[in-house]
C-alpha cells in the first residue's frame, strides 16, 4: 500500500529516487501518462491487471481508443540503480512537465509523480472543495 506525499529532485538526467520504504514492492514496475498532467507508477502485477482492463474496453469508441493509446503506448517499464532512482523518459517528463522539484504521492496501489508547482496548485485548488467531493462520492463507512 502506497501513501503519502515526497518531496525529491529530478536530476539532469531525468532520474528521481523513490522513497525507501516503496521499492520493495517495485522490484518490477511500470510508468506511464497518469490524469491531470502527472506520471503514474504501477507495481508491475498492477500495471498488469490496469492493462488488462484497458485491453478489454471497445476499440470502436473513439475515447477508449485515446485512452488506452496514452496509457499503454505511453508507458515503460523501469529499474532501479543502486541508489533507488528510476529514469523517467523524457517524452513522460514532457508530458508531466516535471522540472527539477517533484513530489511522489502515494495513492495506495499506484505512485503519482508530480511536478512540484503543479501538484501545490491542484492541491490549493481542491483543498476547498474536499467535502464536496467526498459527499458526490457518497462518503466512507468511517
Amino acid at each position: 500500500m502506497f501513501i503519502g506525499q515526497y518531496s525529491h529532485n529530478l536530476d539532469e538526467k531525468g532520474r528521481v529516487a523513490v522513497p525507501i520504504k516503496f521499492r520493495p514492492e517495485l522490484k518490477s514496475a511500470v510508468v506511464t501518462k497518469g490524469l491531470d498532467n502527472c506520471l503514474f507508477l504501477y507495481p508491475k502485477k498492477e500495471w498488469d491487471k490496469l492493462a488488462g482492463e484497458i485491453a478489454d474496453l471497445s476499440i470502436s469508441k473513439s475515447g477508449n481508443r485515446a485512452y488506452s493509446r496514452a496509457m499503454l503506448a505511453g508507458a515503460m517499464e523501469v529499474e532501479f540503480d543502486k541508489q533507488g532512482r528510476i529514469i523517467l523518459p523524457e517524452y513522460l517528463r514532457n508530458f508531466a512537465g516535471l522540472n527539477k522539484n517533484v513530489v511522489i504521492a502515494g495513492l495506495y496501489n499506484r505512485l503519482e509523480i508530480w511536478d512540484e508547482r503543479k501538484w501545490n496548485d491542484y492541491q490549493k485548488r481542491n483543498e476547498k472543495n474536499y467535502n464536496e467531493i467526498a459527499e458526490a462520492l457518497g462518503g466512507t463507512k468511517s
